[in-house]
């Protein structure tokens, strides 16, 4: 296999009596969940983004000062900002191209593969000082809070392995773009630790906003893991409703046919992998193959 390009994870995480994305408040008290016109639960992208973020920061612990900071507050410094590094940033007071850099971790908004069946919830504020005329005394409150009951849920990640840790720069030369440049931020070793870090927060999804005293989980039973030696996203169609058999068959034959690695986990059965196999599989692959970075020059 040539130098891993790119990492996809795909994978099903099973999710029971949950609200893992509220949406607004569309009947006036009740807080709706997020679906499709189909009737399917849906958990946006930047839900996706935010999950994956916060398991990057517990994974990183403040590595050598490296941090993750506040999705409201990302820097440029992408040596040491992670956020900054995997998330992207756009500075829109540096003008031109040289403010904006595009995201090598990239999140696919996560969806039920089959119609959600949906429930409702009345949360009641206690109240147990009924003392009139208190300035500080709050009234008895009620609310109504849409969950969903039973979802298998589709989740997609991908990292653009050669962009971690590095700045794409461009000359121009009366207003013509005649140069671009790669610079490098970090050393290989920080290069490859972020890489696994991806890897692994990807099967540690669990920092559901809206879900502060609910335990929802986005910990897969079911993952394709694929580091590839292309830029490609195509396997996220595998655990697809739509997709057949077949045609899952061929996505697994053209990564054959490019050498690309790949693994299958699966919790619901004894047969191959379970996930957590298959995640411990990939990363000592990552530790054996070298991990592509663009050429400086």
């Amino acid at each position: 296999m040539e130098n891993i390009k790119s990492i996809l994870v795909s994978g099903i995480a099973p999710m029971n009596d949950h609200a893992a994305n509220r949406g607004e408040k569309i009947l006036g008290n009740a807080s709706s969940i997020k679906r499709r016109p189909d009737g399917k639960v849906y958990i946006s992208g930047q839900m996706q983004r935010h999950v994956i973020f916060s398991a990057i920061e517990r994974l990183n612990e403040n590595h050598n000062g490296t941090y993750v900071s506040n999705g409201d507050g990302p820097s440029t410094e992408i040596d040491k900002d992670l956020r900054s590094d995997l998330g992207g940033f756009l500075d829109t007071n540096k003008g031109g191209y040289s403010g904006r850099r595009t995201a090598p971790l990239t999140a696919t908004p996560a969806v039920a593969l089959e119609e959600s069946s949906i429930g409702t919830d009345l949360l009641v504020r206690l109240k147990m000082d009924v003392t009139e005329g208190t300035k500080d005394g709050k009234k008895q409150a009620l609310a109504v809070n849409e969950y969903s009951t039973n979802d298998k849920i589709l989740m997609n990640f991908h990292l653009d392995v050669g962009a971690v840790g590095v700045i794409k720069t461009f000359e121009y030369e009366n207003q013509y773009h005649i140069e671009s440049n790669y610079e490098s931020k970090i050393d290989d070793d920080e290069h490859a630790r972020r890489v696994n870090l991806f890897l692994e927060a990807a099967g540690s999804m669990t920092d559901y906003a809206n879900q502060a005293r609910n335990a929802v989980s986005g910990e897969m039973n079911k993952v394709l893991i694929v580091l590839d030696n292309k830029l490609s996203r195509k396997a996220i169609r595998y655990f697809h409703t739509d997709t057949s058999e077949t045609e899952q068959k061929n996505i697994l034959a053209e990564l054959d046919d490019r050498k690309a690695k790949y693994y299958l986990g699966d919790d619901t059965t004894e047969d191959g992998l379970t996930v957590a196999k298959a995640f411990q599989e990939a990363k000592k692959e990552l530790t054996k193959k070298s991990l592509y970075r663009p050429n400086y020059g």
